[in-house]
């Protein structure tokens, strides 16, 4: 099934827009339910891993899902999707990101508007979101070469590990990091501290397509021909 332009981008902002309200709205509840920081961020990681394995199901259809700049990025640097409808769906991830943000916000009665103070910054962080972005981006890539149909599960379950073995948290999404710079809450970064995980973002999801493009190419004829010499 084909869907137009109009509809694609519709359900990237949508997609976006509730993944972020999850990111936010369950950091804030998780905050407000317990003083234990361990226990705050397993209230943020569950509800952030089942949501995208609902999104991606019920919008990937439509879309292809990506909700994250670093993914479309990616599938255009493949020629998967042409620069201009890549540049619209980056623009409306990130559009849906600030809007899931304020929608979070409201549901909570908190200030609409916002910009974090909380310091995510340097070498570690920097290289955490290098790795977090490098492993979603890479277990999409290997998903769609031999599980297509197990991809929702593989990315929730893996942004569920990468918040607890990555210490950024694993953000691993431009539009996300984007959202989160304008929210004073337990899932903010402060706005300054963006561009460092943006770039790390990126320089991930690129590293993750160039190791995917030769790890999981098809073999030679040369090797087939081994194997099957050494099977007779």
């Amino acid at each position: 099934m084909t869907f137009d332009m109009k509809r694609r981008l519709a359900a990237e902002f949508l997609g976006t827009a509730i993944l972020v309200a999850t990111v936010v709205g369950s950091g804030v509840m998780a905050d407000r339910l317990s003083d234990d920081v361990a226990v705050s961020l397993l209230g943020n990681t569950i509800p952030t891993g089942a949501i995208l394995i609902v999104l991606i199901s019920i919008l990937g259809p439509v879309s292809g899902a990506h909700f994250n700049p670093a993914v479309t990025i990616v599938f255009a640097a493949r020629r998967e999707i042409e620069p201009p409808a890549a540049a619209l769906y980056i623009l409306s991830q990130v559009a849906g990101g600030l809007a899931g943000m304020l929608v979070a916000h409201a549901m909570f009665e908190l200030d609409i508007f916002q910009a974090s103070q909380t310091v995510r910054t340097g070498g570690g962080q920097w290289l955490a979101e290098t790795v977090a972005t490098f492993g979603l981006v890479f277990t999409i890539l290997a998903g769609l070469r031999f599980r297509g149909d197990a991809i929702p599960w593989l990315v929730g379950l893996y942004i569920t590990a990468a918040y607890w073995f990555t210490a950024s948290t694993s953000f691993a999404n431009p539009a996300v990091a984007i959202a989160r710079a304008f929210t004073n809450t337990f899932a903010g970064i402060r706005p300054g501290d963006l561009p460092g995980f943006v770039l790390a973002e990126v320089l991930g999801a690129l590293l993750a397509a160039a190791v995917a493009g030769w790890m999981l190419a098809e073999r030679s004829a040369s090797i087939s021909q081994i194997a099957v010499k050494g099977a007779e």
